[in-house]
């Protein structure tokens, strides 16, 4: 086996259309100033993508990048991002995975990989160290995505990336495969899929990576596993897996119950992590390495499946009115194998409830009742009846019905699990999130309320800690390591570890610009530098963070993003919870102004002459 010292720097660039291929370099510069994962994939699409190209066309590109530290070692290391513009917002969309593909690809001497064009017929890509090969797609043309990869993946160092049927229909939330893991948010899987691509297989095993500074890195990772170790949210989610959130959340009112009319349920504790370990004798199942070991697996309906993610057990559980972990296990399972984004499944499925229940539409699909769940998410999968209208999700189907005060979406990405109105940090991070109602952007909601670090319903300092921590998840995002990671190298660091909780509240609410001078992040540069040799400072990685997040701001205002997408559902703006003795509706505009401040974007959002000069983001159209 050869070794690759750092990073090979090659990306590969594929041309479907043509049936062609070539490797290029990125430069010292470009590693520099966007890191990897998403940061170089955003480079790399600004320079090639023109503003207005349709989505579904053979102009879009869909980039697949590996993490600067994937195949080091390093903690949480094993994931890789797919950036492309997505189908369903119609502006930029990043999505992560922890599946084989990424470290497969890596392995094979490839930093990353840029897929453009359409085919004429379905077809499999194949990529090994030295070549490329254009296979016959037709085959395996509406296989599901686990069948599909038993066929197709055949040797020890092989890994797929996969659609499943609703690829294929160009679902605008249709995700992508690898193994048992996902690229879920945005419909990238659609673009796959007007691409006829079905899968893309890669040969690894060529290659060993090695860090260029093996003592430095040996020392980081013994401290960021012994960071991970101590942190209670890392330690609970080992334990528990992510449905570890559902009580907190619900004490807090924050729980989606039937299309987040509520905020709570007294049901809710059958979704619990608590209660499933139990109930379904859970094991480890997750993405390698892992040292936080959130995935898990158990028993559901009499066979060995993954346990639901909290983000899928409350949006096709919960928000519908379910609070039976089995079927929300069926309904995982099936967009599991067609191919769907659990999240904007369960929101549109919601809208679809809400709409029929206000007499906007006819659906036999109830608040409560399971009746007619399983068959709308095949029929949407299939584009079949009103399934075809569904796959468009929820903006679509409030734009052509009504309804769009309840379509619980912001920029047409519908909303993650935790409701805003309980958590205005949380709620500013979903208004301004770059692909929409992301609760990855930003993750305020575990400072205000696992931690208990921010006031949740005062709107002081919520601008800060959002651009802080929009900066910051975009340089994670692009070495890449898990986000997760973040509870633990952040507050677990000497200093923040140290200070008395009531005083680092007091300076974090009062104080925020101290408070985030005073955090540590510096080991996700020290591990960018001990692998790629590249001297990387805490500042100068915030600073790569910025340069990604704005960037990506500005690409997607030359898609007509402005001011008045940087909102939240009237729900959320308006309407109050019927048991919420707080009257809480979230306070928009006014962090929205010091936000943008904070930004450097104009009153609109346009992110200023000044301020893209400044991060040396240059206008190349």
């Amino acid at each position: 086996m050869d070794e690759i010292i750092g990073t090979s720097n090659r990306i590969l660039d594929i041309n479907i259309s043509g049936k062609s291929w070539f490797v290029f370099e990125i430069t010292a510069e470009e590693r520099e100033m966007y890191l990897g994962g998403k940061g170089l994939a955003i480079k790399l699409l600004y320079d090639r993508l023109e503003p207005g190209i349709d989505p579904l066309g053979e102009k879009n590109i869909l980039a697949i990048m590996p993490g600067v530290i994937m195949g080091s070692g390093a903690p949480c290391s094993g994931r890789f991002a797919a950036v492309s513009k997505s189908p369903l917002t119609n502006i930029m969309a990043a999505s992560f995975c922890g599946g084989p593909f990424g470290i497969q690809l890596k392995t094979a001497g490839y930093d990353g990989l840029l897929i453009h064009g359409k085919s004429d017929r379905p077809c499999i890509i194949h990529i090994d160290h030295e070549k490329v090969e254009f296979q016959d797609g037709e085959p395996f043309w509406g296989l599901d995505t686990q069948t599909v990869q038993n066929r197709i993946v055949k040797k020890k160092n092989e890994a797929a990336l996969v659609i499943g049927p609703a690829g294929e229909n160009c679902v605008r939330f249709a995700n992508i495969a690898s193994g048992q893991r996902f690229l879920g948010r945005g419909g990238l899987g659609a673009v796959m899929g007007s691409k006829k691509l079905k899968g893309i297989i890669a040969l690894g095993g060529k290659y060993r990576i090695s860090p260029v500074n093996t003592r430095k890195f040996a020392k980081l990772k013994k401290k960021g596993n012994s960071y991970i170790k101590r942190n209670r949210i890392s330690i609970a989610m080992g334990k528990f897996g992510t449905l570890t959130n559902i009580k907190p959340v619900n004490r807090a009112k924050m729980l989606p119950v039937w299309n987040f009319y509520f905020g709570n349920h007294d049901h809710a504790f059958r979704l619990s992590g608590e209660l499933v370990k139990d109930k379904c004798s859970t094991e480890y199942h997750t993405c390698k390495p892992c040292s936080i070991m959130c995935g898990h697996r158990g028993q559901f309906r009499g066979k060995k499946t993954s346990v639901p993610e909290y983000e899928t057990s409350v949006l096709l559980g919960s928000n519908l009115g379910i609070f039976d972990i089995d079927l929300v296990s069926y309904f995982n399972d099936i967009c599991n194998y067609q191919g769907l984004d659990t999240i904007s499944a369960g929101g549109t499925i919601a809208w679809v409830m809400e709409a029929g229940e206000k007499g906007y539409i006819k659906t036999p699909l109830r608040f409560g009742s399971p009746a007619g769940i399983a068959s709308a998410l095949n029929d949407i999968a299939t584009n079949t009846g009103f399934g075809k209208e569904m796959a468009l999700g929820s903006r679509a189907l409030a734009e052509k019905y009504g309804g769009h005060e309840f379509a619980i979406q912001v920029k047409g990405l519908e909303m993650a699990g935790y409701d805003p109105r309980g958590s205005f940090g949380q709620g500013l991070s979903y208004a301004v999130a770059n692909r929409g109602a992301c609760h990855l952007s930003a993750s305020l909601f575990p400072l205000e309320i696992f931690f208990n670090l921010l006031e949740p319903e005062n709107p002081g300092a919520k601008p800060q800690f959002v651009k802080f921590f929009e900066d910051m998840t975009c340089g994670v995002n692009s070495i890449i390591t898990c986000q997760f990671t973040m509870y633990s190298y952040i507050l677990e660091a000497f200093l923040t570890k140290r200070t008395p909780h009531f005083l680092l509240k007091f300076i974090m609410q009062n104080l925020p610009r101290l408070a985030i001078a005073l955090t540590d992040s510096s080991l996700y540069s020290d591990f960018f530098s001990a692998v790629t040799g590249i001297k990387m400072s805490s500042k100068k990685f915030l600073k790569a963070g910025e340069r990604i997040h704005v960037l990506e701001r500005y690409m997607n205002t030359r898609e007509g993003i402005t001011r008045k997408d940087d909102t939240l559902p009237n729900r959320m703006l308006h309407e109050i919870m019927p048991d919420d003795l707080k009257k809480r509706v979230v306070p928009m505009e006014d962090m929205l102004d010091s936000y943008y401040v904070q930004r450097g974007y104009n009153s609109h959002g346009i992110p200023s002459k000044a301020t893209l000069e400044k991060l040396n983001i240059k206008n190349n159209k």
